[in-house]
């Protein structure tokens, strides 16, 4: 195989060691990790983070790509195909191969319309049985016994992966405190371990539980039904955590240096500085947001077929308008941050410690980074984690109307402009737009259960509320 690194996988895995980092500074500051620390003891901001957790794997593992080498290429000169697969594709390779002709509904066995079928010579109008989905049974006699079957075998196999994974728990929380196992489950099942130990635990099962579940389903059904081109709709709405996680997690990157910078700037200043600073959010504020960004990506898209010899697989244009879409979202959307750390610093420069230092001398840049900063971070991070899930939910409206996302990439907003003419047929057809609403709900209510966590840990005003 040969590697490929897109640019939004090389943003991605540089953000995820620049957090990694940032994990390794704050333990060595035990002043940095007390918030931290009153964030991991609120059960819903931990159950939110292990959902989050999933999301962010299933992302990662999509954003290792590579091109497959072709079976007859001579091994001097190899050649590789020109569709880009990923690590997530090669663990879930029946999802992405078994395809069906059109649309069937979930964990279905049959079509979803009729056809004619050709029986001993008479053509005969009915729902063709499928190529896969319970390609394994005889009769649709047998399914549901063979659906119950494989989510109990599935519960039983989550159940037992929760329970291996509480007791490796068990024994290492057990061996760092320096208790006996026994202490530690009698203080786990009472509630005493200073963190929600019975959330994380009833969390990770719930997870395991599903997985498992799902994987049983999955290996002889479509459990979400299929699209239009008989592509398995589960796939597809794993496929999209990635999108939505790059837009997300990208145009923050773009949003916080300038939110940061000016705000900042603004609030402290004053003067000239705050007037041209408020002059330019102002402005960005009077143009219509999608206007803005449906015009540079219609440039962007210009650029591309303008110059088709740069991009050497179609993945890499998609990759390239993708990066474009997070860039433009990020230098329009960074007006609001800015001026909530405006405000902050306005109020924060007539202090009695910033006169003093202002008085003794000190410059402007190290009375920002020593003081201003400092007690304005809390707003940074809860703004951070609120945002990520308005991006989210941006990406599919802005994809719905045409301005998102490649058509040919997988995401939230690219199933829910295919169901709108789905939800037009007769029969309805429903299971396409259900994942992804549910999918893209699961997402944004783990991230917004998180943020009221991350607030109330961070927020000086209250930081003791439970």
């Amino acid at each position: 195989m040969q590697p490929v690194i897109l640019w939004t996988d090389a943003l991605v895995f540089a953000l995820v060691a620049a957090v990694a980092g940032l994990v390794l500074f704050i333990r060595r500051h035990e002043h940095l990790c007390a918030p931290w620390a009153g964030v991991a003891k609120r059960p819903m901001a931990m159950g939110a983070a292990l959902v989050l957790a999933v999301f962010v794997v299933i992302g990662l593992l999509d954003s290792l790509h590579y091109r497959e080498r072709l079976p007859d290429s001579p091994p001097d000169k190899p050649q590789y195909s020109v569709e880009v697969l990923s690590a997530f594709d090669a663990l879930v390779g029946p999802l992405r191969t078994q395809q069906e002709k059109t649309y069937s509904a979930p964990l279905a066995m049959r079509l979803y319309a009729k056809e004619f079928v050709d029986h001993d010579g008479v053509a005969v109008r009915e729902y063709p049985r499928l190529k896969y989905g319970g390609a394994h049974l005889e009769s649709e006699a047998d399914r549901r016994a063979d659906l119950v079957r494989r989510v109990l075998l599935g519960g039983a196999q989550g159940l037992a992966i929760a329970l291996l994974l509480l007791g490796a728990l068990a024994a290492w929380q057990a061996r760092c405190s320096r208790q006996s196992y026994g202490e530690w489950l009698v203080a786990f099942g009472t509630g005493g371990l200073g963190w929600p130990g019975r959330t994380v635990a009833t969390t990770l099962a719930l997870i395991a539980i599903m997985l498992a579940v799902v994987i049983q389903l999955a290996s002889g059904y479509h459990v979400l039904g299929t699209d239009k081109v008989g592509q398995d709709v589960l796939y597809i709405s794993l496929k999209s955590i990635r999108t939505g996680l790059v837009i997300g997690t990208l145009t923050t990157l773009v949003t916080l240096p300038l939110a940061i910078v000016l705000g900042i700037a603004a609030g402290y200043f004053r003067g000239w500085v705050d007037d041209v600073i408020q002059y330019v959010y102002t402005v960005l504020n009077s143009i219509p947001g999608v206007l803005l960004i449906a015009a540079a990506v219609l440039i962007v898209q210009v650029y591309i077929e303008s110059n088709p010899e740069l991009f050497d697989t179609a993945a890499a244009r998609a990759d390239i308008r993708l990066l474009a879409l997070c860039i433009i979202m990020g230098v329009t959307s960074w007006t609001g941050l800015a001026r909530l750390l405006r405000g902050e610093s306005l109020k924060l420069r007539t202090l009695d410690y910033v006169e003093a230092a202002r008085a003794f001398g000190v410059s402007h840049s190290r009375i920002i980074g020593r003081h201003i900063f400092p007690n304005v971070f809390h707003l940074v991070l809860i703004a951070i984690v609120l945002d990520f899930s308005g991006l989210v939910l941006a990406e599919a409206v802005l994809s719905y109307v045409g301005v998102g996302v490649d058509p040919g990439m997988y995401s939230w907003g690219n199933m829910i402009n295919g169901a709108r003419l789905e939800l037009a047929r007769e029969p309805v057809v429903w299971w396409q737009l259900g994942a992804a609403f549910a999918f893209m709900f699961t997402l944004v209510l783990a991230a917004n259960l998180f943020a009221d966590g991350v607030r109330d840990a961070f927020d000086p005003r209250v930081g003791g509320r439970r």
